[in-house]
């Protein structure tokens, strides 16, 4: 095992179509883990869209830290674990680039505009996640 660079990171995040599971603590305190589509911006923040009246967009308006990890589900096995703090955006404009964005990579660019009208609505959240710790690991199993 050994832990991966900054340019492994970025290309692990950025490869193909990894779901990330997005840790959040519930109102009572217990924690929720949940699949989201997200993408990395050019300052290595992430974006992922999220219905304002979610668990997700309550928990990250009462507390904006999370925990998104990604990981490789094949040999030799990989993750990475980003912690940060998040920014909720409500500029509609800004939300429906992104949501065109991040539907683009996960359906096909021919997909795109699609998600991005269906996710840019009035309601639905964009979350910028700022890292303040990223621990990656490569080649678990060798």
């Amino acid at each position: 095992m050994r832990r991966m660079n900054e340019a492994e990171v970025r290309a692990f995040l950025t490869f193909g179509t990894r779901t990330g599971k997005l840790g959040v603590t519930r109102l009572d305190g217990s924690p929720m883990v949940v699949p989201i589509w997200f993408e990395m911006d050019d300052d290595g923040t992430l974006l992922f869209t999220t219905w304002g009246e979610s668990i997700k967009g309550k928990s990250l308006r009462r507390d904006g830290r999370v925990s998104l990890c990604v990981d490789e589900d094949t040999p030799p096995y990989a993750y990475v674990r980003v912690d940060g703090t998040t920014t909720l955006l409500e500029d509609r404009e800004l939300l429906r680039t992104w949501a065109a964005r991040i539907g683009g990579r996960y359906m096909g660019a021919e997909r795109a505009a699609e998600y991005g009208a269906r996710n840019g609505v009035e309601g639905e959240l964009l979350v910028r996640i700022t890292p303040t710790r990223i621990v990656a690991q490569a080649g678990i199993a060798d």
